[in-house]
């Protein structure tokens, strides 16, 4: 092999691998070996906590206001199982709808103003409650050991159970495709294509009084989700170099987002029951009025001094964020002056 004859390949060998460098580069730092820090890389990302909230959490939180404005006594509400029945999984072998619907029970019913009573998790309770009966956990002195008092965990009200029913897939789909071009095979050609699909979820929830066990609220809900896909792509020859480029995408309202939607207007309906809400517009009663209660749940202050804050502070994105909160970025400052 002549050296004229191994020009080409070696060209091909050095394009080949500032390809392949460029590829590296793109798919970001990465190093075999662990950096100062003690990682390999460093995450991407860095989107800020923000809350979690449905079309129906900001009359949650005008429901809550309400009724302390009314001065209505909030009742005392347990969150049972509220569990899958649809039986539906994915190929991979994980379920489809989120098995945590009481956890989004219980936030939703706080957002509300209840008080609630805990019997989902009670696993901790029940241990302490075993250690204290066999005087093993002690309150400053072996001598001076937990107590077990009558009466001291309140009862419930009433108790919420129920399931998801249904998830029903591909409810109805409709798509279409085009293809443009001129019959030259060297003049451009166009694609497009478009698909829409629909599916929904259903939950059937009940309220059920705890001393009677009378059920006295059933509410039966459902959620349409929809779905898109949208591509285009364009073929052409040009200066005998060929152009192939598409583009696209892909989205689905989330499954998840929607069970809560649910769960939170049947908890918002069963709530306004109970309070005896006159109308759907309880919002325009308390406009104005700073209560503990936000979309992201509500809290009951221990300190007197927490008695006035402002519970929508918890929605704000910048909050305790070290790059985005002033309280925090000013702190850093100080403490790297500090070490200078």
């Amino acid at each position: 092999m002549t050296l004229k004859s191994t020009l080409p390949f070696v060209r091909r060998i050095k394009t080949s691998a500032a390809i392949l460098g460029s590829a590296l580069a793109l798919a970001g730092c990465i190093s075999p070996v662990a950096g100062p820090g003690g990682n390999y890389t460093k995450p991407i990302g860095s989107a800020p906590v923000t809350a979690n909230p449905t079309p129906y959490s900001q009359g949650l939180v005008c429901m809550g206001q309400f009724a302390r404005q009314s001065r209505i006594p909030a009742p005392r509400i347990a969150v049972g199982r509220i569990l899958d029945y649809t039986g539906k999984a994915d190929y991979e072998g994980g379920r489809r709808v989120t098995q945590g619907a009481s956890l989004m029970a219980i936030s939703a019913f706080a957002k509300s103003g209840a008080r609630l009573v805990e019997r989902f998790d009670t696993s901790v309770s029940e241990l302490e409650l075993k250690y204290a009966n066999n005087k093993l956990i002690g309150e400053g002195s072996q001598s001076d050991f937990r107590q077990i008092e009558a009466g001291s965990i309140p009862g419930s009200d009433f108790y919420l159970v129920g399931g998801i029913t249904e998830l029903n897939n591909n409810i109805r789909s409709v798509g279409g495709e085009a293809f443009v071009g001129d019959v030259d095979a060297e003049d451009a050609k166009g694609t497009a294509d478009a698909k829409l699909f629909v599916i929904n979820v259903g939950l059937d929830l009940r309220l059920v009084e705890t001393k009677s066990l009378e059920v006295v609220d059933v509410i039966s809900y459902q959620k349409q989700i929809i779905g898109r896909e949208l591509s285009v792509g364009v073929f052409d020859f040009a200066n005998g170099n060929v152009f192939d480029i598409g583009v696209g995408g892909r989205a689905q309202e989330p499954i998840q987002l929607a069970v809560r939607s649910v769960i939170e207007r049947a908890t918002l309906e069963m709530m306004a029951n109970l309070y005896g809400a006159p109308n759907a517009d309880v919002c325009s009663l308390t406009e104005g009025l700073i209560s503990t209660n936000s979309i992201t749940g509500d809290y009951r202050p221990r300190t007197a001094q927490l008695d006035h804050y402002d519970g929508g502070s918890r929605e704000s994105q910048n909050k305790w964020h070290e790059k985005r909160d002033s309280g925090i970025r000013g702190r850093q400052s100080a403490n790297f002056e500090e070490s200078k």
